[in-house]
């Protein structure tokens, strides 16, 4: 589902923009939640870098849509902000702020769907931020930054994390494909580990959150190159 927040202070245009968002899910077989806000500052309140897509008008009372950008990109890199006005000078200031689009109001579909395309092919590109386990007693929600490790033990896949030990039947390769681009990498058959967590290497041992877990001599090519770019900011 793609999540969108949609900030303007103008009733009117917040009616359009859902007419047009609602056109877009039928065209488009998307389904789609919207939040609504009337000020930056109530989108900014309690704000969590959840939505896919935020829509902003630049001339809001009070926060205006830049400043509102501005404040949005020191807690969220990846939402896709598209800003809806009659203000075309503001242009240049929005894409200083990473926008991905300026749309003049009044807002139309062509516009607005060509915007919304190259967005949920942002979006679809994106490592996940959040994965499922299914559990027993149901499915389990974590960010991936929460987990230190997996491990795989006859046919079972074991996810240690800050919040416990959670074990699933798959195998490792499963375990790969779930978590592609999200900086985990093999340091022997048994474990798949997220760089985000590890702190030293000592000779044939990395350290992930205080777990020494050995480097086989066919992985360590690879996982030190791999730990290397992570240092680098390129994994």
């Amino acid at each position: 589902m793609l999540r969108i927040a949609a900030v303007d202070g103008d009733p009117s245009a917040l009616e359009r923009l859902q007419q047009l968002l609602a056109q877009y899910q039928d065209q488009r077989g998307i389904s789609a939640g919207v939040s609504i806000f009337r000020k930056a500052e109530q989108l900014l309140e309690h704000y969590r870098p959840v939505y896919d897509v935020i829509f902003l008008e630049i001339g809001l009372s009070g926060m205006n849509g830049v400043a509102a950008a501005e404040r949005i990109r020191q807690l969220d890199q990846n939402a896709a902000i598209i800003f809806l006005t009659h203000l075309a000078q503001y242009a240049i200031q929005g894409y200083r702020v990473g926008a991905l689009d300026f749309l003049l109001k009044p807002a139309d579909y062509p516009g607005l769907s060509a915007a919304l395309d190259r967005a949920v092919r942002l979006t679809q590109a994106r490592p996940p931020e959040r994965i499922v386990l299914a559990q027993p007693g149901g499915a389990v929600q974590l960010e991936v930054r929460q987990i230190y490790y997996v491990e795989i033990q006859d046919r079972h896949l074991h996810y240690h994390t800050d919040q416990g030990e959670y074990i699933l039947r798959g195998s490792m390769r499963q375990a790969e494909q779930q978590l592609k681009g999200c900086r985990f990498v093999r340091c022997n058959y048994w474990y798949l580990v997220n760089l985000y967590h590890v702190t030293a290497v000592k000779k044939d041992v990395v350290v992930a959150a205080g777990h020494e877990l050995t480097i086989s001599r066919r992985c360590r090519s690879a996982f030190l190159a791999a730990l290397a770019g992570q240092s680098a900011g390129r994994v």
